[in-house]
């Protein structure tokens, strides 16, 4: 048996895909928009950290039992627990990339009577670009790694993760579990692969920045 010629292993790798962009993209957005907010804003940072940090540590697999509850068993799950577990990278990483600004530049900026839309493009944005692309690079393998649990765990929705489950506990084909384990982890290293060149490309200067 291959995985590769299963239809049925082909429509779920379909599905966690595909749950892996809409969840991505939605972490990018909130994560990116919350940060800059907060990130900007020391009001903001007051109110907002504390609850930040007593969110980000809560493990998504946890609140499958409340998310089924919510969504039922489908694809919806999933997606939100996703979203809830890789937004913290991208947001933490957005909201500390303030501190490497250049306060200069920002003050030849006012001087110059620059409006605050170039500030933002032209100083701000190319500062903390690098930062925030490290943020979603290290959320998309946690996505995926949410996603494939929750597929997992949850059971009821298309995805590796439910194919693995059901060979694993019905079939008792642990090498099956093995090999879509293996996949899993093969399309990991090539996510990451691919955001890391991404990076190089479009921000060079960055090439060895990280935050996290």
């Amino acid at each position: 048996m291959t995985l590769v010629g299963d239809p049925t292993f082909a429509s779920g790798a379909v599905s966690t895909i595909l749950s892996w962009l809409i969840a991505l993209g939605g972490a990018t957005a909130i994560g990116i928009v919350l940060g800059l907010a907060i990130g900007s804003s020391p009001a903001l940072q007051a109110i907002g950290m504390p609850i930040v940090e007593f969110l980000r540590p809560l493990p998504s697999v946890a609140l499958i039992p409340l998310a089924i509850s919510v969504f039922g068993i489908d694809a919806e799950t999933k997606i939100v627990l996703a979203v809830f577990a890789a937004t913290w990278p991208i947001l933490m990483n957005t909201i500390y990339a303030f501190e490497a600004v250049d306060a200069e530049q920002l003050e030849v900026a006012r001087c110059f009577r620059v409006s605050r839309r170039r500030q933002l493009t032209g100083v701000v944005l190319p500062s903390i670009g690098p930062f925030v692309l490290t943020g979603v690079r290290i959320s998309a393998s946690i996505a995926l790694i949410a996603l494939v649990a929750t597929e997992f765990l949850a059971g009821g929705s298309v995805g590796i993760g439910q194919y693995a489950n059901v060979w694993g506990a019905a079939g008792g084909r642990m090498d099956v579990v093995l090999a879509v384990t293996t996949v899993a982890g093969l399309l990991g290293c090539g996510i990451n692969a691919a955001f890391l060149a991404l990076q190089r490309k479009w921000m060079p200067w960055s090439a060895g920045e990280d935050a996290l």
